[in-house]
């Protein structure tokens, strides 16, 4: 009879936000898959839980997988942490779980804490309906196109960010989705926890004048009213910034870039357009 692979949900900080019943778990498991053993460990001392640690992480998942699957199918128990909270959300776990479901072995979740629903919970934002979309793309452009895509989403829109490109971040959010209602949640349960509110553009200016910005963020924006604003033409938008006093090439170059396209690609749509 094969074992039991556990997903158990850790503290995102505070290390009082464990259930009774993960300490359990963690405790008569035969062994605890851990996205950082050391990180894990300082829960696990806190706690006196001697349980042996093995690295499950994003660069060893696919060989760790098969190995973790036939301990459990030999009848061990082990349970899956990530570093903070829910395990799989945005978190190694995936190929894990699949492989564990297509061998036949029982996955059971062990719930607690997340970061996503323990934002949402204080943000005073609506959580009828909300859209998790992990981290936003390091880059202008791609950040841009995935905001414009979601303008018209009718739920709460959550992201993870960082702290090195949160300000830029927010500069994209004010271009593209104007002055819709923002919340920023930094370290959640911590002893500097902090919600930030307003608009993009007001918290950009709030964090620009900080001497340095540190911890993780949960940036959530206020739904849409369902409503796609349509985009400027990119003729008409390269014209308005031409007339702002860009030089031609440049203002292409960069309506191309918040449109995530190449300068070719701009300059040929252009070209079609106006032969139509």
């Amino acid at each position: 009879m094969s074992g039991t692979l556990w997903i158990v949900a850790t503290p995102i900080g505070n290390l009082e936000d464990i259930t009774l019943r993960a300490i359990r778990i963690l405790r008569e498991a035969d062994r605890i898959a851990c996205e950082d053993t050391r990180q894990t460990r300082k829960l696990l001392d806190h706690f006196g839980i001697a349980t042996p640690s093995i690295s499950y992480h994003e660069h060893n998942e696919s060989a760790r997988a098969a190995e973790l699957v036939a301990e459990l199918e030999a009848g061990h128990n082990i349970a899956l942490v990530s570093d903070a909270g829910t395990p799989l959300i945005n978190d190694p776990g995936y190929r894990l779980v699949a492989m564990a479901r297509e061998h036949g072995v029982t996955v059971s979740p062990v719930p607690g804490p997340s970061a996503i629903l323990a934002a949402l919970s204080a943000s005073g934002l609506p959580t009828d309906a909300f859209e998790f979309l992990g981290f936003l793309p390091p880059k202008s452009g791609r950040r841009r196109h995935i905001l414009e895509e979601r303008a018209a989403s009718e739920a709460t829109l959550v992201f993870y960010e960082t702290p090195h490109r949160i300000v830029e971040s927010l500069e994209d959010i004010a271009a593209v989705l104007g002055r819709r209602p923002v919340v920023l949640a930094r370290e959640l349960t911590k002893l500097h926890e902090e919600f930030l509110r307003g608009t993009a553009a007001e918290l950009h200016e709030e964090l620009s004048g900080r001497p340095s910005i540190r911890g993780e963020f949960t940036l959530m924006i206020a739904k849409g009213d369902g409503i796609a604003a349509p985009e400027e033409p990119l003729g008409q938008a390269v014209e308005r910034l031409i007339a702002e006093g860009v030089p031609r090439m440049d203002a292409l170059k960069r309506e191309a870039k918040r449109r995530g396209l190449s300068k070719r690609e701009a300059y040929r749509m252009m070209e079609e357009t106006r032969t139509e």
